[in-house]
């Protein structure tokens, strides 16, 4: 009995160790990204925020469709005198050209957000190369920038989709707060959620053409200003990140 009791502690000890294993895979612009093990595969994360005592945190935007508040956002954003991260895909860069090449002018940050805006998980590698590649050509293009940051549509991702990154000299970015302004939320509905969830290292997400978006946008910075958070690109936000565990990146 006592035997048996002792070989379960082990058994059990093992697979703790087995599943709670972390193996670093380093990519060639330096950045390392975390893998866990589970029996045989390896569960690759991009970033969703920084582990940082530092007060700061960047506000994104994603634009596939529609360009109407984009402006605004950007003559808020300057009038609190910070600079977001926008995601674009491909296809809104092309029809909204001279707006792409603004936001660059104006001194805040483009990140791809794929061409088309699929969901690259149910794309072979060529496919998602190209989705990926496409855009930062577009992007290079306009702007004479070549893009380091990226946002998987939908939020969806897999290894193959990290490692590309990596061979991309990229770093995928997701997020840790949500303001769900795409679900119509008003000021107070987001200001609520984003208060719950907020800390030092968070990126959160909105999306330009939000029907609230402007005011949600003005509220937001009002108040985490106020509380004392500085905001700052999602490049300077993660640009000491060293590895990536869990989707949290490690100064």
């Amino acid at each position: 009995m006592k035997f048996f009791i002792v070989k379960k502690k082990i058994v059990f000890l093992v697979l703790i160790v087995a599943l709670c294993s972390f193996f670093l895979t380093f990519s060639s612009n330096g950045t390392v990204f975390a893998s866990v093990y589970f029996g045989e595969s390896m569960k690759l994360y991009p970033i969703y925020k920084v582990d940082t005592q530092k007060k700061d945190i960047a506000i994104t935007f994603d634009a596939a469709w529609g360009a109407d508040k984009t402006k605004e956002i950007m003559d808020v954003c300057d009038e609190y005198g910070i600079k977001a991260t926008f995601f674009l895909v491909g296809i809104w860069i092309e029809e909204y050209t001279d707006l792409t090449k603004e936001i660059a002018e104006r001194g805040f940050e483009i990140g791809s957000h794929s061409y088309n805006h699929p969901d690259l998980t149910k794309l072979d590698i060529q496919e998602m190369q190209t989705e990926i590649i496409k855009t930062n050509n577009l992007i290079k293009e306009v702007t004479n920038q070549t893009p380091a940051l990226f946002r998987a549509p939908f939020g969806a991702y897999n290894n193959a989709l990290i490692s590309t990154l990596s061979k991309l000299n990229m770093t995928g970015i997701q997020w840790d707060v949500d303001t769900l302004d795409w679900k119509g939320y008003g000021p107070n509905q987001v200001l609520s959620r984003v208060l719950n969830k907020v800390s030092n290292g968070s990126i959160i997400l909105c999306h330009n053409n939000a029907e609230h978006v402007v005011e949600n946008t003005r509220l937001l910075l009002t108040s985490l200003q106020n509380k004392g958070y500085n905001f700052v690109k999602v490049s300077e936000l993660v640009k000491d990140v060293k590895e990536v565990k869990i989707g949290i990146g490690k100064l």
